[in-house]
């Protein structure tokens, strides 16, 4: 049966503001398959239809880069979430692409590519659930990048061969594939183009520095990468670094260049969506019925994990990119598309392991805010740095490394309406408890 059949014989789309009858996630990893769980586990007994750009079940993407080495086969998300997305749909489409949706009174229509829909296909429903993601950053084509299995599985098989491998981007990939190889006796040299490591950290990351020493990592900061060929990388001053493999890990963009049309996008191709998820603003609008076509897709369209620019009431405006929005952000999409109630507001969350230390980042720290450490980077004992709102004692968010009390602290923290408010001077003790440095 063709993807066109398949759907052909749907029942009358319902009502804006009614219940939808078939619902098609769209991308098919962690984001799309909790999708699919919350569906039924919030009651939905209707049709649903699950897209994945790759040819493979679901499965978690952090161990691709924690685990490169030591866990060759993919986390698969039947097992970590004890439950099959693909078994709780009604039709699975994988390897599949999205090349365009439009969405209307009638419902959504997506067009797809693949092995069982012909270029071209529609894939039609009443409600649209975004989950495709994001791409890789890579402005070199001869280096590699790390981001899906296949990539994960191609590294591995180079890494074994490769004597020199050289990382353009210090950042949360770039830093937790230097520690697998480093340790794995491979040379391992970095390049970043920015002052410090993990730049996302602003001053906090160059409070790591000798981390990636003591593990023999040549980390070379404020270089810029001019071009990547075969044996190597050339920097915009002309010096040459020699390597058998070079891997860039500058970023992602959200994968949603399919939507053009349907929904607006910022620069980055992130989608701005408000508290329940659905997107604030329509794009090319019909003239005749701009309207109606505005109220369709807030109403048929949620949009979950990388892709999402959410607004937070505790938060502001909150970029994908974070697992925990792959994670809990689905619960909060599909009560908006069965009219109940948003459970939570997700707070931003990063976890890494690099360089024997646990890492953690909850909440969104601002560039011009206050910046309070708790305990000496400079000692094992494990420290943390927190970030205020300029000139008060709002917290915008905590990294920690080694404390896992200050973990599960900081996750209590921000499940609240507002940012919490701290004292401190008292915050700034790694002996007094998170929870009781909070005011009030």
């Amino acid at each position: 049966m063709s993807a066109a059949d398949d759907t052909a014989a749907r029942p009358p789309a319902p009502v804006l503001g009614e219940h939808p009858g078939r619902v098609l996630v769209v991308g098919a990893g962690l984001a799309g398959a909790r999708t699919v769980l919350e569906l039924r586990r919030q009651g939905f007994d209707g049709w649903i239809g699950l897209v994945g750009a790759e040819p493979v079940p679901p499965y978690d993407r952090p161990p691709l880069s924690k685990h490169l080495l030591d866990r060759p086969a993919p986390a698969w998300l039947s097992d970590e979430l004890d439950a099959d997305a693909l078994a709780a749909a009604d039709r699975v489409w994988l390897g599949t692409h999205a090349t365009g949706v439009r969405v209307d009174r009638d419902g959504v229509r997506v067009r797809v590519d693949g092995p069982d829909a012909a270029a071209g296909a529609e894939l039609t429903a009443d409600a649209l659930v975004v989950a495709t993601g994001s791409a890789p950053v890579n402005p070199w084509p001869a280096a590699r990048v790390l981001h899906t299995a296949a990539d994960a599985e191609a590294l591995r098989t180079a890494l074994a061969a490769a004597r020199r491998l050289v990382i353009v981007g210090a950042g949360w990939i770039g830093a937790e594939v230097a520690t697998v190889a480093a340790a794995a006796g491979v040379e391992v040299i970095v390049l970043e183009a920015l002052a410090g490591p993990l730049p996302v950290l602003g001053a906090v990351g160059e409070l790591t520095r000798a981390w990636w020493r003591d593990a023999g990592v040549d980390l070379r900061t404020g270089v810029r990468v001019a071009s990547v060929d075969a044996t190597g990388v050339t920097l915009t001053d002309g010096e040459r670094v020699d390597a058998d493999l070079v891997l860039a890990a500058v970023g992602a963009r959200p994968a949603t260049g399919w939507l053009d049309g349907a929904v607006t996008r910022d620069p980055d191709g992130s989608i701005r969506v408000d508290e329940h998820l659905a997107p604030i603003a329509a794009g090319t609008v019909p003239a005749e019925e701009p309207t109606g076509h505005r109220a369709a897709t807030r109403s048929r369209v949620r949009v979950v994990g990388d892709a999402a620019r959410r607004r937070s009431a505790r938060h502001g405006w909150v970029a994908g990119g974070h697992w925990d929005a792959a994670l809990r952000g689905p619960a909060v999409a599909v009560a908006g598309l069965l009219g109940s109630p948003a459970p939570e507001d997700p707070a931003p969350y990063v976890f890494s392991t690099q360089f024997g230390h646990e890492l953690a980042l909850y909440g969104d720290p601002g560039r011009g805010d206050d910046l309070v450490l708790r305990g000496d980077p400079a000692t094992d004992d494990g420290w943390a740095a927190l970030w205020f709102e300029p000139g008060n004692d709002r917290l915008t968010a905590v990294f920690t490394v080694d404390r896992p009390r200050d973990v599960a602290a900081a996750r209590r923290l921000f499940t609240g309406e507002s940012l919490p408010e701290l004292d401190r001077t008292a915050a700034a003790d790694p002996a007094v408890p998170l929870r009781s440095a909070l005011r009030g």
